[in-house]
């Protein structure tokens, strides 16, 4: 992909100064700190040495009192707790946080997670009407409820009570529960505003052990589940998340539980997992079920008691998953093939395809995939319950869910955010909506949308590159949004020992006129630059700093990001 580097800006020259004094780094790395609104010791030694006794106090959210009372009242009367979540990680995780404690010491619990064909996003009417009918006096949504006004009134008039935790921005109204737990409530006071789903289950039983003097060493066995759900839902790792994601990740990697040791196993999966390996490799495989059958079964396996439970369970989410990675290259086979015939005809500035038989739970990541290639808003469309039902994905700094608002007298239902939606329309109106949202794009979007962005923190010479200033990098993880992986450049270098690997990858030294340090550079996909790069000419290079160890001897290497000639 053609990129577009952007340096960051240097900050403020005084600031840079004091805090390199203040925790005696060089100035290259305080500048990153400062531009990661690290200013001073205090703040460093939080962001550097994650403390669990710096979580916030859970009864600083808004209803938090109303619901540990509730859930209290509950248990101490013998009622039946449903424990109700969405179909995707987020909502996996929570349940089986949430359920996994109170199971463990009461028995009249049980968890529902809706269909995501059958009942959809959410609370469902379905969902509501089967804990009437089996007896549940009171529900715990997890990672979504805060908009459903509907479904909860429909709740009250049953006899059933909600206690609502999710993160998801709120509607101007609330819905009718007995709590409702939600950090971005315009009138809750809770410090950080920017938890997972499962983050404000955790926070809930966070409340509860300490109403009820349980012990935090219990509570702490579940950050394994939060860090991945903190991952997967791509949100900050900042503030609190960054807590609970450094001693998730910390639990991942030491003493993970049965299912997820399991899938740990079946996927065979390196030592050390990091946020990134949550992204692509666990995360998605919790996910399958629920995008190719019943994510039932992904709680099952992250509630596993046992190892060889969870064997078993990970070897039938491993099968779902093989079969949503078929889905998923075929599908974005058809995709770009249908683009490549739809580029001879003219000029485009967006994507939308639909074919009646691609399946429902991989278009968005196929609409992502899309993108990888032709960078440009993209929405994928295929046919469920005889109307064309779709996701949609942005560029950077493109609202695609205004873009679709634009072209809503052709939708029957549509929501979501600046980058991301879904959409629903009849299947005749297709063709009229695929050329009203290009004209709407094309008005809207600018060039600077249409290159992707890549942000560099620092301009290096290369012998500045050793262990010393790695070994602190390192110490900034986890990384991900919010604390993204430093990428640095190096500029006028050129290549020596140039290979190509597996006929699409490449592994070169790069030297730089009076630096000492050579360092060996892996660039995946970056085989097309073999001649150039064989040639000595002098590029510019865009890279990450990692750790390689190959028969225990351990190296730095550059892991390229992007390389640009003169």
């Amino acid at each position: 992909m053609d990129f577009r580097w952007k340096l960051k800006d240097k900050a403020k020259p005084e600031s840079v100064a004091y805090l390199s004094h203040e925790i005696n780094v060089n100035t290259t790395l305080a500048n990153m700190l400062v531009n990661r609104d690290i200013h001073d010791f205090q703040q460093a030694k939080d962001f550097f040495r994650p403390d669990l006794d710096k979580l916030h106090d859970p009864m600083l959210m808004k209803d938090m009192d109303k619901a540990v009372k509730r859930l209290v009242d509950a248990i101490d009367n013998k009622e039946s707790i449903l424990v109700y979540g969405d179909y995707d990680v987020d909502g996996t995780t929570s349940v089986a946080l949430f359920y996994g404690f109170i199971k463990a010491f009461y028995d009249k619990v049980a968890f529902y997670i809706p269909d995501r064909y059958k009942e959809g996003y959410g609370i469902s009417e379905k969902g509501v009407r089967y804990a009437a009918e089996n007896g549940f006096s009171l529900i715990v949504s997890l990672d979504c409820g805060i908009k459903a006004i509907d479904k909860i009134n429909l709740a009250n008039e049953l006899g059933v009570d909600f206690i609502i935790c999710d993160h998801h921005t709120p509607g101007e109204q609330l819905p009718e529960a007995v709590a409702v737990l939600d950090p971005k409530r315009k009138d809750c006071p809770y410090p950080y505003k920017e938890l997972s789903g499962c983050g404000v289950g955790f926070k809930l039983v966070q409340a509860f052990s300490e109403y009820t003097q349980r012990s935090e060493a219990n509570l702490y066995t579940y950050l394994d589940l939060v860090a991945i759900s903190i991952a997967s839902d791509i949100v900050p790792i900042s503030g609190e998340n960054r807590i609970l994601a450094y001693y998730g990740l910390d639990r991942l990697n030491n003493n993970p539980r049965p299912g997820i040791k399991a899938l740990i196993l079946k996927g065979k999966l390196e030592k050390d997992l990091s946020i990134t390996d949550i992204v692509f490799k666990i995360g998605p495989r919790i996910n399958a079920s629920g995008r190719l059958e019943h994510a039932k079964a992904s709680v099952e396996l992250l509630i596993s008691k046992d190892l060889d439970e969870g064997v078993r369970r990970a070897e039938l989410v491993e099968d779902v998953n093989a079969a949503r990675k078929n889905f998923d290259e075929n599908i974005t086979r058809e995709a770009l093939e249908m683009i490549e015939i739809q580029e001879q005809t003219g000029t485009f500035k967006s994507t939308v395809l639909f074919k009646e038989d691609w399946h429902k739970g991989v278009i968005g990541i196929v609409a992502s995939r899309c993108i990888e290639k032709y960078y440009r808003p993209t929405i994928i469309l295929t046919e469920s319950n005889n109307k064309a039902t779709g996701s949609a994905r942005s560029v950077f700094d493109f609202d695609i869910y205004e873009a679709i608002e634009a072209c809503s007298e052709l939708l029957e239902q549509f929501g979501g955010h600046k980058y991301a939606a879904g959409l629903t329309l009849p299947v005749d109106k297709v063709p009229a909506f695929q050329k009203k949202f290009e004209m709407v794009v094309s008005e809207r979007v600018r060039e600077i949308h249409l290159k992707p962005i890549l942000e560099i923190d620092d301009e290096l010479i290369l012998d500045q590159i050793n262990y010393k200033f790695y070994n602190i990098l390192k110490q900034m993880a986890p990384f991900g949004p919010g604390n993204p992986e430093p990428v640095f450049c190096v500029n006028q270098v050129h290549a020596e020992n140039v290979r190509i690997l597996k006929e699409k990858h490449l592994r070169f030294e790069i030297i730089q006129d009076g630096q000492n340090t050579r360092p060996v550079c892996i660039g995946f996909g970056f085989a097309k630059y073999y001649e150039l790069l064989n040639s000595k000419m002098r590029f510019n290079i865009a890279f990450e700093i990692r750790e390689n160890t190959f028969r225990n001897t351990s190296s730095l290497q550059l892991y390229v990001k992007d390389i640009k000639f003169d």
